[in-house]
This record gives structure tokens, sequence and C-alpha cells, in this order.
């Protein structure tokens, strides 16, 4: 058990390719909890929304764990383990969603995914003090991450969403009204 996480809900490491994770299993004190991330609901941009889709998929562990299962195998089918750790399965979503919902090149994903607060916020990134020692994501390293999410994982990945999205609006038993008083 970690700091009061049952270890069912930490990362789950695969023995095969040990150093790519789902996301960060004990997350850093200065990190908002995604679920927590308020989003601005008033705002014209195509982000928001977006990345409010990103946080009702967090939100739901089953699904969570199913679309990265399939990224997972995905991104590490035919290769050899990693010798470092990189982006998390987590952060490829993220940033592949984004990417798609943008329409963004990758000149554009480098910018947003190392300058937007709530992007970064979303990636699990940590803000250090006055940007120093700030992760970033290279170019180099989103083309190479990102670019795996091909046209037939993501049908994949939205066909989860879609059947997730069919239970969670489906149409409940009817219960007998109670009378009014």
């Amino acid at each position: 058990m970690f700091v009061g996480i049952p270890l069912s809900e930490t990362a789950t490491f695969d023995t095969a390719h040990p150093m790519r994770h789902h996301f960060q299993a004990q997350p850093d004190l200065q990190l908002t909890p995604i679920e927590k991330i308020r989003l601005p609901l008033k705002s014209r941009d195509e982000l928001p929304p977006i990345l409010a889709g990103l946080q009702w998929i967090w939100m739901h562990p089953t699904l969570k764990a199913e679309m990265l299962a399939l990224i997972e195998a995905a991104v590490l089918a035919d290769k050899q383990p990693p010798g470092r750790t990189g982006m998390t399965l987590w952060q490829i979503l993220v940033l592949g969603v984004v990417r798609l919902g943008l329409d963004a090149d990758w000149d554009r994903m480098e910018h947003i995914a190392n300058y937007d607060s709530l992007l970064r916020q979303m990636l699990q990134v940590p803000a250090e003090p006055w940007g120093e020692n700030d992760k970033t994501f290279g170019h180099q390293t989103l083309r190479d991450n990102v670019a795996l999410l091909d046209d037939e994982l993501l049908q994949q990945l939205h066909a989860r969403i879609a059947a997730a999205g069919r239970e969670g609006f489906a149409k409940k038993p009817a219960r007998p009204l109670r009378r009014l008083r």
C-alpha cells in the first residue's frame, strides 16, 4: 500500500517492459490530482473540452485501464524494452488526443506540451519554481511516441469510450413513484 492508495490502484508494471508505466504511481506533492483540475467552463478555445473528456476518462478506472492496456500493446509491440522511462502511457494518450482534437502540427504540440499550464497539469508534470528543471517534451520525443497512436488503435479507443458513454446514459429501470403527501 502506498500512502493510503491500495496496491490495486497503483500503476501496473509489465515485467517484459519494465520502463514504460501507465501513469505515475506515486504523484508528486506539487501536482494537482487530475480529477481536481479546474477547467475553464466559459472558454471558447478548443482545448478545455478536450481536457474535460480526458478528465472524464481518468475518473473511470475501468475504462482508463482498458485504454492504457490497448495503448501499451500498440506502443510496445515488437520492441525491445526501452533503456529509459520516457513518456507514460497516460501522457501519450493525452498528447495524442489533444493533437487530433486541435488538428495541431508537431511544432504547436511541442509548444503547448511545454508551456500550456492546463495541459501540463493533465500530463501530471510538476511545476517547478521559476521553471527551473522543468520536464520538457522535445520535438522528436513527441513524434516518436504520440505518432504511435495509429488509426486502428484510435478506432479501438473510440469504441471503448462510446460504449462507456452509452452505459452512463442507459435508461435505468423505472421505480414506482412514491405517493406525495
